[in-house]
């Protein structure tokens, strides 16, 4: 049996039905993480004596009965979300060494579906970037081309799917965190609601941005895994208390008569060719199934950048603040005081990319300047937000490209944050509206290098995007999503 090409509902039916065990696929998944760990760079820390201990205990449950959504499926998990007793780092040398006494809400709602919590994945400092350059465990590297970034910050966990080191992980999305590097590694990630999955746990970048989402290799994965991890949680207080469904479950091929809509601001100058006559295909796909295409606006989409940057900064600066060497992680020794032990810690535990944005943060929150910046920006998110609600007045899902290009090289832009903060331009006012989206593959450039399409959906609306994305997926007879696939 190819334990490779099996999906979480089939993994977790052979396990429950005794064909396979639960030591056989997380066996599998452990030596090919470890194989191509050299190669990918996609975890920081495969905690094997963990891993082999859940199984252990997993497998004691099933003989006494025990059945759940996710029985025997190894998750990997991203290394800003915290796990109890597994080193979480956000990829910073200012936590190198801090182990949480606790597990996230999503992680704690994994386990009680029989899960197994399998390594954390690398990822962009604090999730601070667009390629997982900026990792103090140094990047993580495209499977579909190796001297090429897989997008981030989640480009671990995207990385991680695409070669076949972990059938699903989580991720999470501050700007397009999950989307952009599902786009680059050519599998399907998506950002829910914000509300819709508990924040407990992660570790803020955006407290008013970020939201945890899964990675998968088909449509179905990506829906059972999201109806495991949402749901209200009084420990979350941006949580929202609303009936959870059951995606898996509600998929339909179905989509005649669904309005799609194709907002004029995505197709600008500067996408890439390919990418526009790919995403033209796929119009035509879903016309051919029954859809409606409708050319929309999203006029504030312009502000979008500037508006991010603003308040995604001045929050990281306040959320960072936290981290002074005195409770947990990095202190810097040699010190003469408290001040110069503060300031020396951050100084020297903080990466460049994260010290950039809590200036930029520090500087818009100052006395003098938090009007013409931060309260200015506030009030743009506002229109931008507005500008969605008016749209899904009209049309059901929106689509667009997920990112304006393929993966660029390994340093190509390392030296130009503009041009780096650019990548994220297609994802980032999902977040500062707080809409759910997800990016599918949806074909190839001339270099062979995965194309995604996003896929955005009114407040709480996740079952359309999946349906869409169901439909589309069928209709093109499923995705390559690995260059391994057929190894």
């Amino acid at each position: 049996m190819d334990i490779k090409k099996l999906t979480l509902e089939e993994i977790r039916n052979l396990i429950e039905s005794r064909v396979i065990k639960v030591r056989d696929v997380t066996e599998f998944y452990l030596k090919r993480a470890k194989e191509l760990q050299e190669k990918t760079n996609a975890f920081i820390t495969l905690d094997e004596e963990n891993i082999l201990n859940q199984v252990e205990n997993l497998e004691k449950e099933l003989e006494r009965g025990f059945k759940g959504k996710l029985t025997g499926v190894p998750i990997a998990i991203k290394d800003n979300i915290c796990t109890k007793n597994i080193r979480t780092t956000c990829a910073s040398k200012i936590l190198y060494n801090f182990i949480p006494p606790y597990d996230a809400t999503v992680v704690e709602r994994l386990k009680k579906e029989g899960a197994i919590i399998f390594g954390k994945t690398n990822m962009d400092e604090f999730a601070m970037g667009s390629s997982n350059e900026t990792s103090y465990f140094g990047p993580v590297k495209n499977p579909w081309d190796w001297d090429r970034i897989p997008g981030g910050s989640s480009g671990g966990s995207a990385v991680a799917i695409s070669a076949i080191q972990a059938p699903a992980s989580l991720g999470s999305d501050t700007g397009g965190s999950i989307r952009q590097p599902a786009s680059l590694c050519g599998v399907i990630g998506m950002k829910p609601t914000y509300g819709r999955v508990s924040r407990y746990g992660l570790i803020a970048f955006g407290s008013s941005l970020d939201q945890i989402g899964p990675f998968a290799r088909t449509t179905k994965d990506c829906a059972l895994v999201l109806e495991v991890i949402s749901g209200y949680d009084p420990k979350d207080s941006t949580s929202i208390n609303r009936e959870n469904p059951e995606y898996s479950k509600g998929l339909s091929k179905d989509i005649r008569g669904l309005k799609i809509g194709v907002p004029k601001e995505y197709f600008i100058d500067g996408v890439e060719e390919d990418i526009v006559v790919n995403i033209q295909k796929a119009i035509d796909t879903f016309k051919n199934l029954g859809a409606e295409i409708y050319e929309i606006s999203l006029p504030h989409t312009k502000y979008g950048i500037a508006v991010y940057y603003l308040i995604a900064t001045a929050e990281a600066s306040s959320n960072l603040a936290r981290y002074d060497g005195v409770k947990y992680g990095y202190r810097a020794q040699n010190v003469k005081d408290l001040k110069q032990m503060y300031i020396k810690t951050k100084k020297e535990g903080f990466g460049e990319e994260v010290k950039r944005r809590i200036m930029l943060g520090t500087f818009s929150l100052a006395s003098g300047y938090y009007d013409a910046y931060y309260k200015k920006a506030s009030k743009v998110r506002t229109l931008i937000k507005q500008d969605f609600m008016s749209a899904f007045e009209k049309v059901d899902v929106i689509l667009c490209p997920t990112s304006p290009t393929t993966a660029f090289k390994i340093g190509e832009k390392s030296n130009d944050p503009i041009q780096m903060y650019l990548s994220d331009i297609f994802t980032i006012n999902v977040n500062l509206a707080g809409v759910p989206a997800m990016s599918i593959p949806c074909g190839f450039d001339r270099k062979g290098l995965p194309i995604g399409m996003q896929i955005m959906g009114n407040y709480f609306e996740e079952q359309k995007i999946l349906n869409t994305s169901y439909a589309y997926e069928s209709a093109v007879g499923g995705f390559k999503f690995s260059p391994f696939q057929e190894e």
